[in-house]
């Protein structure tokens, strides 16, 4: 749970390095949610993790888009 609160505080940065780190706290989070889903056949926990993972790439792929190029 942590590791999720600590994501959305990076996500919500203005810093795009922040943001890219947030993304990839919360995939951390996705795992561990995952990890403790499958220990307790919270199947429903397992499939939500799935799809947040899924757009939290898609976030991180928008966002090194987003990045200016040098």
């Amino acid at each position: 749970m942590l590791s999720s609160l600590a994501a959305a505080w990076l996500v919500a940065s203005s810093a795009e390095r922040r943001r890219a780190v947030g993304f990839w706290v919360f995939l951390l989070s996705n795992v561990l949610w995952v990890a403790w889903g499958v220990y307790t056949a919270g199947w429903a926990l397992v499939v939500l993790q799935l799809g947040l993972a899924a757009m939290n790439l898609r976030g991180l792929r928008k966002n090194d888009a987003d990045a200016p190029s040098s």
